[in-house]
Parts: C-alpha cells; sequence; structure tokens
C-alpha cells in the first residue's frame, strides 16, 4: 500500500489550501485515513482522521474549525481543506492509514504512511 501526499507549496496567511492523499490500495475503503504535521521543533502532530468507511471523523481542538477532512472513495483519495492558513501552520504534512482503523489521534496506530508535503505559510 502507498500513500502519496500532493497539495503542499509556498502560500500567504489567510489563504486556503487543500491537500490530498491519493492510496494505491483497492481496499481504500477498509483503511482509517489520517493526516499529521511535523516540524522539526515540535515533532509529529495529528490534525485530523476519517475512520474506515468514512462513518466517522475526528479532529484535533487546535484545528478544528478551521480544517476539514474528507474522502472520495471512488478517487481512493483523502483530502484535508486547510482555511486561514497563519505561519504556525507550517509543517510537512503526512497522510496515514490504518486498516480497520476508527481514526485515532495515536501515530503509531497508522502502518502506512506517506513521504509527506511541505507546506509553507509566509506574510
Amino acid at each position: 500500500v502507498q500513500l502519496i501526499e500532493s497539495g503542499g507549496g509556498m502560500v500567504q496567511a489567510g489563504s486556503s489550501l487543500r491537500l490530498s492523499c491519493t492510496v494505491s490500495e483497492l481496499s481504500f475503503n477498509r483503511y482509517a485515513l489520517a493526516w499529521f504535521r511535523q516540524t522539526p521543533e515540535m515533532g509529529r502532530h495529528f490534525l485530523a482522521a476519517s475512520a474506515w468507511g468514512g462513518t466517522n471523523t475526528t479532529y484535533a481542538d487546535s484545528v478544528k474549525g478551521r480544517f476539514t477532512i474528507s474522502r472520495d472513495n471512488t478517487k481512493r483519495t483523502v483530502f484535508l481543506d486547510m482555511d486561514s492558513l497563519n505561519e504556525e501552520d507550517t509543517a510537512v504534512y503526512l497522510c496515514a492509514g490504518d486498516l480497520w482503523g476508527q481514526g485515532t489521534p495515536d501515530p503509531g496506530a497508522y502502518e502506512r504512511w506517506g513521504p509527506g508535503t511541505q507546506v509553507t505559510v509566509v506574510s
């Protein structure tokens, strides 16, 4: 199973950005899919997750109301829509998959990880 993120880049503070993560596995619907971000200073932090089947979503309090996770099972892709970006959102954003998972914030539960995509927010 491979996960490949895309959509990162350099954006102005206050703008929006959509990240995508495409999964090679045909049984895409069996995976909980989550987004994390990582910086050298702060380490890896949970952002949002969609349980297997897409029946439930979970968000970190820090991004609730500003970030939205969604999935398109026909395209085997999970999205992260980010609004009102600020410089503190600058990080490498990673997609992760957990077979039959419920969308836990625990990164240790995820067996599959993408290489990440860099998001840089400038003022």
